[in-house]
């Protein structure tokens, strides 16, 4: 293939010109190269309206009073400082204890996500680096647990808690997540592809232990993946209310149970409840803007092959 310098000195300068406008469109077309067109704009601004039309939503209506609700399903069409005034009526009620369901839920969701990280890489890596009998059977049966509803064990589950005396106490929703088999699955395909048998072996010999090599080998590898798992693990059980509405009590609640208390009346007022959201969303949204870089890092590292 002539280059555009030999065609310049065979066929002269307007030669050159189309040959390199040519060369640019040939690998500019279905490469990384291509800049993104207003098509493409277009849909990611509508992708990002569609996601921040409810938190604009639940900012409005929380900033209003059931009058303007009641009579406009969009009050406002800003925010004003009537938001703070119903924050405070939220974090002060006499129905619960702000401060204590918030404590409850970072206990909750730092212990369950730190957990869920250690024990889902120490089992990937024993699924994708050991050898051992059963284990694609073993690995099987775990992924196979996924598909099983939630509600199924709510009874079981319910009857062991109160066997060990733990209604209306936290272990009893961290004790049952302290696993799962989303994150064990999510770090054996990890730690498959991104740790080599050479390191394992050279660890080996050198004289590591077999914890030895996980904690110096297997568990810096898996940074990016663990990293993700924990701040999906950590908004799940942050927003979790399903098994906490059913095991803990008014006195002893999470954030997500204070939203059902604010409303547990016969008149709802809307601005409080969307006020309390916003509010119990507040820590999740600096948690984002925080990690957001290494979420699309563990994201971009955990499709990558090889």
């Amino acid at each position: 293939m002539s280059s555009v310098p030999t065609v310049a000195q065979t066929a002269g300068p307007r030669a050159a010109r189309s040959a390199a406008r040519k060369s640019s469109r040939r690998a500019k077309v279905g490469g990384y190269d291509r800049r993104p067109r207003w098509l493409t704009y277009t849909v990611l601004g509508f992708a990002v309206f569609i996601g921040l039309a409810p938190l604009y939503y639940t900012i409005v209506i929380g900033s209003s009073d059931p009058i303007s609700i009641a009579q406009d399903a969009l009050p406002q069409f800003l925010p004003d400082s009537t938001l703070f005034h119903n924050f405070s009526l939220v974090i002060h009620s006499e129905a619960f204890s702000f401060w204590k369901a918030f404590a409850n839920s970072v206990i909750i969701s730092v212990v369950t996500s730190t957990s869920v990280v250690l024990f889902s890489t120490l089992a990937g890596f024993s699924f994708a680096k050991l050898r051992f009998r059963g284990r694609g059977a073993l690995l099987v049966f775990v992924i196979a647990t996924m598909a099983v509803p939630t509600q199924l064990g709510v009874v079981p589950m319910y009857i062991l808690m109160t066997d060990l005396h733990w209604i209306g106490k936290l272990q009893a929703v961290i004790v049952p997540g302290l696993v799962t088999a989303f994150g064990v699955f999510w770090m054996t395909q990890y730690l498959e592809e991104a740790l080599p048998y050479e390191l394992i072996e050279a660890a080996r010999m050198d004289g590591a232990s077999m914890i030895r090599t996980f904690w110096s080998i297997a568990l810096p590898a898996a940074r990016p993946a663990a990293a993700m798992l924990a701040l999906f693990t950590f908004v799940a059980q942050w927003v979790n209310f399903f098994w906490p509405s059913i095991v803990l009590s008014s006195e002893n609640p999470t954030l997500p149970l204070t939203i059902r208390l604010l409303q547990a009346n016969y008149f709802v007022d809307y601005s409080l409840v969307l006020a309390g959201v916003f509010l119990m969303t507040i820590p999740l949204l600096v948690l984002f803007l925080f990690t957001g870089r290494h979420l699309v890092a563990g994201i971009m590292a955990g499709a990558v092959k090889g």
